[in-house]
């Protein structure tokens, strides 16, 4: 049994809302001993556009770039902390992305923001599918989230005021032990999943916690180094 205490990281200057009534699991559904690179990633995910979710009315669509390059310790993922500026969503951290423009593809969406907050050119990801979509209440978004990789990982920097940080996170971070946790919150049968990645110095929960836990769990083909994991919401 894992003592709790000793899960908890610093996680960074963020203020998680949790209610009163949670649950916390400590079961990461992957092997953490598994050294992931990009071409394990992103072989699953579904090169076809997603089948649309049903959302609430007035569910504005959006899209993200999850953006994959091999690093030192194997595949790293471009996330960016948002800034202590904004009216929502301060110091979380995220993808690249923003509402679509009108006549936009969510491809198109997620290049476009990811040049535009980080200076990525829109000619150097290579587009390889979409992740599940998901629809998030307290933005009112309906989220497309593009899985795009690199050749080699590129030097990024804020370009705007949205965003104070950007991180080329390797994936070896986010699945080491002790890193991953997920809670239910509320009160059953009402209760909700959320993920958690405690950072040394950062967490990644919310949205972006969902789709990095979506791109770990897609299922693999049998000999994968990360075969059977299977998903978990």
């Amino acid at each position: 049994m894992i003592d709790p205490a000793s899960i908890r990281r610093p996680g960074g200057r963020q203020v998680i809302p949790r209610p009163h009534h949670t649950v916390e699991e400590y079961d990461p559904p992957w092997d953490p001993k598994v050294r992931w690179n990009v071409d394990e990633l992103v072989t699953p995910v579904a090169s076809e556009s997603a089948p649309p979710l049903p959302t609430f009315p007035d569910a504005r669509q959006s899209a993200v770039l999850v953006v994959l390059s091999e690093g030192p310790t194997g595949a790293e993922v471009l996330l960016t902390r948002r800034s202590m500026q904004m009216r929502s969503h301060r110091g979380e951290i995220s993808f690249p992305g923003g509402r679509c423009d009108p006549g936009e593809t969510p491809v198109e969406t997620a290049l476009r923001e990811a040049e535009e907050e980080v200076g990525l050119d829109v000619g150097r990801p290579q587009v390889v599918g979409e992740l599940e979509h998901l629809s998030t209440i307290v933005s009112k978004s309906y989220i497309v989230p593009v899985v795009a990789t690199l050749d080699e990982r590129i030097e990024l920097e804020p370009r705007t005021g949205e965003a104070d940080r950007v991180m080329w996170t390797p994936v070896a971070e986010l699945t080491r032990p002790g890193t991953y946790h997920r809670e239910r919150w509320g009160i059953p049968p009402l209760d909700r999943p959320l993920h958690f990645f405690y950072l040394d110095d950062e967490t990644v929960w919310g949205a972006t916690a969902r789709m990095l836990v979506d791109l770990l769990t897609l299922p693999r083909q049998p000999g994968s180094v990360a075969a059977g994991s299977g998903r978990y919401r």
